[in-house]
């Protein structure tokens, strides 16, 4: 079964009251943060997708996607190179050799939750909505509490694929405006392992989560218009039936950036996974902890974009210096 977080009955009773009214909700415009490129980020993790798989699997729209923004089929994940360990790495924004976790499955009676501050942590700090939709039961390592406000999770050895996953997303983007989104879509990392990376039936999942990428970036604009930011990229890749080496086809992964402010063409700056969740901060206009390795991915953004961004933030911080002098 999985698990939804507490919010979820009321979500329920909320739109049911709103068919029997025969009511919509609407959402007033969000003003950005002082300082955010954009009101929402949009994180989606393809579990085992190697970058040449893009080409190869004919993932239509993931290469538009590239087209249109800014990618890296370079970026580099962490050692090891496993799905676990690279995803705390990606949401924490620091090595294995800080937040600890390097096994591979789920622990969470037996280790507890991972002991440093994740995105969504720090995003709550930053009194942001949250959600993330885990593929995998590995993932409650990453839940803290109240942090992802929302939260779907498999247990035990169930995995949710990608069609059930995009179909609970876009339901839930139809009643709710997180400020950052995860999610996770496990479909080519389970075929990798089944059938060996690249062969037809890895190539096919890749397909179907080229497909649910898709949908979920047309659910994010038709929910926050312009005023969101989509960043695809895997946790790792893979070779033969498995990974975890340092072998160039486990370690490489895409990292493509699409939306508001973006920059088109191909990143020309060295990518890390941990880099993930501190462009995800930065376009919120949210501190990126100093003690991250990650920084964000800035040239994947228009100079533009950024500047105007920099100069609300420091019209903000004259506006507030100026009211404390007056008190």
């Amino acid at each position: 079964m999985r698990t939804l977080s507490r919010r979820t009955a009321a979500l329920v009773f909320g739109a049911i009251t709103l068919v029997l009214s025969g009511c919509a909700r609407t959402f007033g415009p969000a003003e950005p943060r002082p300082g955010a490129l954009a009101r929402h980020v949009v994180v989606i993790s393809i579990d085992g997708l190697r970058p040449d798989a893009i080409e190869a699997a004919g993932a239509r729209n993931l290469q538009r996607m590239m087209q249109e923004g800014a990618y890296s089929l370079q970026a580099q994940t962490i050692m090891p190179s496993r799905t676990l360990p690279s995803h705390t790495s990606m949401l924490t924004g620091v090595e294995p050799s800080v937040h600890g976790i390097t096994w591979n499955d789920e622990q969470v009676e037996a280790q507890g939750r991972v002991r440093v501050s994740t995105v969504f942590d720090m995003a709550d700090s930053a009194h942001l909505e949250t959600a993330a939709f885990f593929g995998k039961a590995k993932f409650r390592h990453l839940i803290h509490g109240d942090a992802p406000d929302e939260v779907e999770a498999p247990r035990g050895s169930e995995v949710v694929l990608a069609p059930r996953i995009t179909q609970d997303v876009i339901q839930y983007l139809q009643f709710n405006r997180p400020d950052l989104l995860f999610v996770h879509l496990p479909d080519p990392d389970i075929a990798g392992h089944s059938a060996g990376w690249m062969t037809l039936p890895y190539r096919w999942a890749v397909r179907r989560a080229d497909a649910a990428v898709e949908q979920i970036r047309r659910a994010a604009v038709r929910a926050y218009g312009n005023d969101v930011v989509v960043i695809v990229t895997a946790d790792h890749g893979g070779h033969g039936r498995d990974h975890g080496t340092a072998a160039p086809e486990d370690v490489n992964i895409p990292w493509i950036a699409w939306g508001a402010g973006v920059q088109n063409g191909r990143i020309a700056a060295s990518i890390h996974t941990y880099d993930t969740a501190a462009t995800a901060l930065w376009i919120l206009g949210v501190p990126v902890p100093t003690r991250w390795e990650g920084r964000p991915v800035a040239t994947a953004f228009q100079p533009s974009a950024i500047a105007a961004a920099e100069a609300a933030a420091a019209a903000a911080h004259a506006s507030s210096a100026g009211n404390a002098n007056r008190q």
